[in-house]
């Protein structure tokens, strides 16, 4: 038994140290390939992806994810305590409608790092890579990460593919509209597409219009779509 305490402290070492490193690995170079990435290809929908820096994104999306998933995005450590909160609140209400409150740092945690799924398992590790990722990133980091992994339709990863497929342009010339429309298909974007547009981001994508007229000028938004 000693032995076998022995070599699970070892290996745990060995984990820790590892993942710390990928983090740190992460903050400069885009990763080779992620879980969901992966499942994506051995479930048959395909990987369209393109990394495209900061600088080539146009201020549009960055604006208009901020406005959709994640407001307070700028300010926060990587939690919203208050939509935490009310989304609990609603849930223990609406037990067959469950509402999230991730906020674009916990979904780039959950993205790169982890899997798809509501486990406690992974909500505890995404946490930790949360707070790991506010520390060791910047916001402006996180924030290119995220346009870069997140899934934006089926088998469709990133801002660039998203442009290439459904505008047939490039992430940098992205218009307001266009920008909207992908960020209304991000809660699901299997059901929620942009092309065909869905009956959702058909209505969703205005409502982030107007939330993108009323964050502009925003001092903590505007650093980051700059």
């Amino acid at each position: 038994m000693q032995k076998a305490w022995h070599i699970c402290k070892k290996i745990f070492l060995w984990l820790f140290i590892l993942q710390f490193v990928y983090i740190l690995f992460c903050k400069w170079i885009n990763p080779p390939i992620t879980l969901t990435q992966t499942a994506s290809l051995l479930t048959g929908n395909g990987l369209h992806r393109d990394y495209v820096s900061f600088n080539e994104m146009s201020p549009n999306i960055k604006l208009a994810v901020m406005a959709s998933e994640d407001q307070l995005f700028p300010e926060h450590n990587g939690f919203d305590i208050k939509a935490i909160k009310k989304a609990m609140t609603y849930n223990k209400k609406h037990a067959t409608k469950v509402r999230g409150a991730s906020t674009i740092s916990q979904q780039v945690a959950k993205n790169v790092f982890l899997w798809q799924g509501r486990t406690f398992i992974r909500k505890g590790l995404e946490v930790y890579f949360t707070f790991m990722i506010e520390k060791a990133w910047s916001k402006k980091r996180i924030l290119e990460m995220y346009l870069n992994v997140a899934e934006m339709g089926k088998g469709i990863f990133g801002v660039q593919a998203a442009a290439k497929a459904f505008f047939n342009k490039d992430a940098k010339n992205l218009t307001r509209s266009e920008a909207a429309m992908i960020a209304a298909a991000l809660p699901n974007p299997k059901v929620f597409t942009v092309k065909p547009l869905s009956n959702y981001v058909a209505r969703r994508y205005p409502e982030i219009m107007r939330q993108m007229d009323n964050l502009d000028g925003d001092e903590g938004i505007d650093d980051l779509t700059k």
